[in-house]
């Protein structure tokens, strides 16, 4: 098998220039239209929304084209493994995976094994795979994934082997085709990218500079749902808040899109994420006024030390993060909010640890995604020296979950013997007659009911509240 490669370079990743970004509108080139006819595939998605969203367009490129998904690994003739970079656990998973992958190889040597994702934008990760895994045909970045289909055309017919990952600030490419993997709810993408620069952190260069989509794109892709009848669009970014400050014109905002959004005829909108030194007033205000905009907010704080979000990079002290969150809880005052922390980051004291865990508990956290600390080769941080032992990282996010989880069980009893409106999404997998699916403060509900109300918006009254959980009772109106 030959080989065509472009190789990724981080320096190139972490460039940054004020011009334009260039706006593609995809179409299918007509050689490889049948391409996949007779043929089936799998995708292994890993990580964040984004990679989700990401797989429902490789899944629709690939249905474009013929393939059919398969039902089980062993009948696939095609693998795609959409990979995570932001911890070094997610990678080992990756790696683990596509050493198990060889054996389906050996059994089917026709089979074809790509790899994608934020992974593939690292040298060491492409590095790796050309030393360790021949089992790999392809491996294509985060930048190029709307031309899988040429690398696949190449590897199938051509009989190469597709190394080809872009180094750029990245494009915006429109009408890639996608199948949503959930019929109620959507991903919609609004931004690529991220401009932060965490110390600690992959994604920019692996998902390149903060580009905004048109807000005529963005409603146009919404209305397409609506039109299908999706009930809820989840707003997809790395730092949604500051959508738009990368187009030529001023009004073209977060708290304006949001605006102009929420007199679609859509019954719930969400995003993710939000970072905080971007989230302004006008947003709060705007998020205020309810209607279509869901009480719950995913606001990551990383840490509570002053001192530790300097070294991190985040741009806000603590009180500056609790001024916010105390702003958002005087306007909306039945919102629920969540957020990321990492314990056990290079230089955090246990005077560092005791004010985050201080600042959980005034921010009156809802649930949160808890961490030890990763250190990610080419970022800033992997240079620190990591001088917390694992056994205090580890007994720090026990303390830490501990509290968080007393959030969970404190946030679900609120809406103790209180009326919800609950999206049902499906069916439980242990018991056939109880339903389960989300409400505005994105609480999960399981219920019993009938298959008849998978896909609606329903009043349920709470019964039960768990840490994890509520349980209800459907009201019959």
């Amino acid at each position: 098998m030959k080989n065509n490669m472009s190789k990724p370079t981080i320096q190139a990743a972490r460039k940054r220039s004020p011009r334009e970004v260039v706006i593609e509108y995809f179409q299918i080139d007509e050689r490889f239209f049948g391409l996949g006819n007779q043929l089936k595939y799998l995708i292994q998605t890993h990580g964040c929304q984004a990679n989700e969203a990401d797989s429902e367009k490789i899944r629709g490129l690939l249905e474009k084209v013929g393939f059919s998904l398969a039902e089980a690994i062993e009948e696939a003739d095609l693998i795609v493994v959409n990979t995570c970079a932001v911890r070094e656990s997610a990678e080992n998973k990756v790696y683990g995976e596509i050493g198990r992958l060889k054996k389906f190889k050996k059994i089917k040597p026709e089979l074809i094994i790509a790899v994608g994702g934020c992974m593939s934008q690292e040298e060491a990760t492409v590095d790796k795979i050309l030393k360790t895994y021949p089992q790999v045909d392809i491996v294509f970045g985060t930048h190029n994934l709307h031309q899988l289909l040429e690398y696949l055309h190449k590897a199938i017919v051509e009989k190469q082997r597709v190394i080809e990952v872009f180094s750029e600030e990245g494009k915006i490419v429109e009408n890639v085709p996608s199948v949503r993997m959930n019929r109620f709810k959507a991903w919609v993408n609004i931004m690529y990218g991220c401009d932060e620069f965490c110390t600690y952190c992959i994604v920019p260069y692996t998902r390149g500079k903060e580009r905004s989509r048109q807000p005529e794109q963005i409603a146009k892709e919404i209305q397409e749902l609506i039109d299908k009848g999706y009930q809820e669009v989840t707003l997809l970014g790395q730092n949604v808040n500051s959508y738009g400050l990368d187009l030529p014109d001023s009004n073209t905002t977060f708290p304006n899109l949001l605006e102009k959004l929420s007199h679609m005829d859509i019954k719930r909108i969400r995003f993710t994420t939000s970072h905080p030194k971007d989230f302004s007033q006008e947003l709060v205000d705007i998020l205020a006024k309810g209607k279509n905009l869901m009480p719950y907010i995913h606001l990551p704080v990383q840490s509570g030390s002053d001192k530790i979000l300097k070294s991190m990079n985040r741009k806000y002290t603590k009180d500056d993060y609790l001024s916010l969150v105390n702003s958002i809880y005087a306007a909306i005052p039945h919102v629920s909010i969540t957020t990321d922390i990492i314990v056990g980051f290079p230089g955090e004291t246990e005077a560092d640890f005791e004010a985050t865990m201080e600042l959980v508990r005034q921010a009156k956290f809802e649930g949160a995604y808890t961490f030890i600390y990763s250190k990610r080769e080419g970022t800033p941080a992997a240079k620190y020296q990591d001088d917390v032992i694992n056994s205090d990282k580890k007994a720090r996010l026990y303390q830490l979950n501990s509290l968080v989880n007393e959030g969970y069980l404190r946030g679900n009893l609120r809406f103790l013997h209180k009326i919800v409106d609950v999206l049902v999404e499906g069916k439980s997998k242990t018991k056939a007659d109880v339903l389960s699916g989300y409400t505005p403060n994105n609480k999960l509900v399981n219920f019993k009911g009938s298959d008849d109300m998978i896909g609606k918006i329903l009043p349920v009254k709470i019964t039960k509240a768990k840490t994890w959980s509520l349980f209800g009772e459907i009201i019959n109106e």
